[in-house]
């Protein structure tokens, strides 16, 4: 565990990373300290399947802190981001001061115990001592209007509350946002942003994805699916694989007690290949060439 965010350094987070399964090279490290240490937001861009997410929850495993998650959608709203006011408990309270003969104004209602926290506003308002971790994920998904409504909180860590006025972090959280750019994001939110592109890992790396994740799986096994999963991407597919797909084949693979050879790609290339057209175009190459039985 990193015992002082505020002075962790490259070397410690990819040490720290390695302890908990997450493979980080020098670029995401840095890009990750920077975000620890300076409390700037951090946008993470790449294909789906790469690591975003994961990277966002190990850094808040390893900083031992609370993971806020806010998963973007087309249509998602302020009110699903920050805060909804709890219509049942103000209405309790008005049929109080009903029964009671006692006159309500506004700031009786609208007051923070009626306030119901949203990702947004319960990072900014987690007391700490160590900042929470806010996980803005796919914020490619949401549109114009949900990106400006974020723009005062990634550049002073705060929000504004009609009826309550300005609320600022009780500790500054890290901010990460992931997009798999469905859509460019607008300058305004870059520019509040540190960035760092996540590519494919090389298979090598894969392999050692691999084996940390499905530890139960043979040296080979891992190896030949990153290779296999290499050998796919050349392939102009509808989705490319990432790791995710990956861990998964092995994870298939390894629970039918199954080595990687043609026939079992056979069978369990649903776990890497998620179009019926994609799968055709790899049966069309051949499933001796994907586990590279000859090229």
């Amino acid at each position: 565990m990193i015992a002082d965010p505020a002075a962790v350094t490259v070397a410690a987070i990819v040490a720290e990373l390695d302890e908990v399964g997450y493979l980080a090279d020098a670029g995401l490290a840095t890009a990750l300290t920077l975000a620890v240490r300076l409390r700037q937001p951090l946008l993470l861009e790449g294909e789906a399947g790469v690591g975003k997410t994961e990277a966002a929850k190990s850094i808040a495993q390893i900083l031992d802190t609370p993971l806020v998650r806010l998963q973007c959608y087309e249509g998602i709203d302020v009110n699903e981001a920050l805060y909804e006011w709890n219509y049942q408990r103000q209405l309790l309270a008005i049929r109080l001061a009903e029964s009671e003969k006692r006159a309500l104004v506004d700031g009786d209602l609208f007051s923070p115990e009626f306030l119901l926290e949203r990702p947004v506003l319960r990072a900014l308002r987690h007391p700490g001592p160590r900042p929470a971790v806010l996980l803005i994920d796919e914020i490619d998904r949401a549109d114009d209007e949900f990106e400006a409504f974020l723009l005062e909180m990634l550049a002073e860590a705060s929000v504004t509350i009609p009826e309550l006025g300005t609320i600022r972090a009780t500790e500054r959280p890290i901010v990460i946002l992931t997009s798999n750019r469905t859509r460019d994001l607008h300058d305004a939110l870059k520019r509040r942003c540190l960035y760092h592109w996540i590519d494919y890992p090389q298979a090598s790396v894969t392999a050692q994805i691999i084996r940390r994740r499905v530890p139960e799986s043979a040296r080979p096994l891992a190896d030949l699916v990153a290779q296999s999963v290499d050998r796919l991407r050349t392939l102009e597919l509808q989705k490319l694989p990432g790791v995710a797909e990956a861990i998964s084949w092995a994870h298939s693979l390894d629970a039918l007690g199954l080595a990687l050879d043609a026939s079992a790609a056979d069978v369990t290339l649903g776990s890497v290949i998620k179009y019926r057209q994609d799968r055709q175009l790899v049966i069309d190459r051949g499933l001796d060439w994907l586990v590279g039985s000859h090229s």
